[in-house]
């Protein structure tokens, strides 16, 4: 990586932006410069990355990303597809984090352990995928190579990082307002979370599935390249403020065993098995957050169906599931040659 790069984060000020800049200098990712853009709303203001270096925000505008090699964002689908076109137009390639250009059949929509040779295919644009998706395909990838799977079903428990600033500052708020016997409103996402679970992230579709899980069935079968795909999701959110976890049951065309089972996901050298019931290790979102690594355990055999094995994961949403996987992104398109 001799060569330097002009980036941009389009979305700077939100949590996945300012994590996005903390990412680039600890990886020592090779830019020349980092130019954060944002609303109107916050233009002017100064984020100083974990270094101690401090830059400040632009308002957003279509000329934006005159001279930019690499735009990396995480604004919300409606702001990447308004600035899409000009930034490739401008010569950029945009790595977008929203779910805007997830399912086009034009642009790649990649997880770097699992599809890197997608990369090739893009056309100025490049898909990043929903923060659950990201950490389940790297499981499942290395066994669909060795054994086949004939079925997934997951269930996600998804923390309220994944809704936003304001979200998790409601989270925090509306808690201390329960143990104090008060009464609050839900602002940001459909149901009061504190102390509670909520089966139900993003609208509901005409099949009963909420648009998140057919986010996570659909993405999946796209990054694994199995059409064919069976898996069924359900997804949860739950009163943490960051990380996901993931309960997932696989089964696979082929046998296998719980210790070749675990030695083939572990080849992956960003997952880390955590399993030790006796000791009562078991991955949890306190231990993963703040991690690069997806931590999995509970690793067992499913004694119902014949194949088929249960784990547990957990996994930083705002880093592997986001910003982590965007820059992950960007350093396999630079190693690879196509930028």
């Amino acid at each position: 990586m001799s060569e330097k790069y002009k980036l941009a984060i389009l979305g700077a000020s939100g949590n996945v932006g300012r994590l996005l800049l903390d990412i680039l200098i600890k990886r020592d990712f090779p830019f020349e410069s980092i130019k954060l853009l944002a609303s109107k709303r916050t233009a002017g203001e100064t984020i100083t990355a974990k270094n101690g270096q401090s830059f400040t925000i632009e308002e957003t505008k279509h000329d934006s990303f005159e001279g930019i090699d690499i735009v990396l964002a995480s604004a919300g689908s409606s702001v990447s597809r308004e600035y899409a076109d000009s930034i490739v137009k401008a010569g950029a390639v945009i790595i977008d984090n929203s779910s805007a250009f997830r399912m086009d059949q034009n642009v790649p929509l990649v997880v770097p352990e699992v599809n890197p040779e997608a990369l090739k295919e893009h056309k100025g644009i490049i898909a990043n995928p929903n923060c659950s998706t990201a950490p389940l395909v790297c499981i499942l990838k290395p066994l669909a190579d060795k054994y086949g799977i004939e079925r997934v079903v997951v269930s996600t428990y998804q923390s309220i990082s994944g809704a936003g600033k304001e979200a998790m500052q409601e989270l925090e708020e509306s808690s201390r307002k329960v143990l104090d016997g008060e009464d609050f409103e839900a602002k940001h996402i459909n149901q009061k979370l504190a102390f509670n679970l909520v089966p139900h992230i993003d609208v509901f579709m005409d099949n009963g599935y909420t648009k998140e899980e057919v986010k996570v069935i659909e993405e999946s079968r796209k990054i694994l390249g199995i059409a064919d795909l069976k898996l069924t999701c359900t997804a949860v959110r739950v009163p943490v403020m960051v990380s996901h976890c993931e309960s997932v049951n696989i089964e696979l065309k082929n046998p296998s065993f719980v210790k070749e089972f675990k030695e083939v996901i572990s080849n992956n050298p960003n997952i880390r098995i955590l399993d030790d019931p006796e000791q009562s290790l078991y991955p949890m979102p306190t231990m993963s957050t703040g991690k690069d690594a997806t931590f999995v355990g509970r690793i067992r055999v499913d004694e119902s169906r014949d194949n088929s094995f249960n784990l547990w994961l957990a996994s930083d949403n705002l880093r592997k599931g986001a910003a982590l996987n965007t820059i992950q992104i960007a350093e396999s398109m630079i190693k690879q040659g196509i930028i």
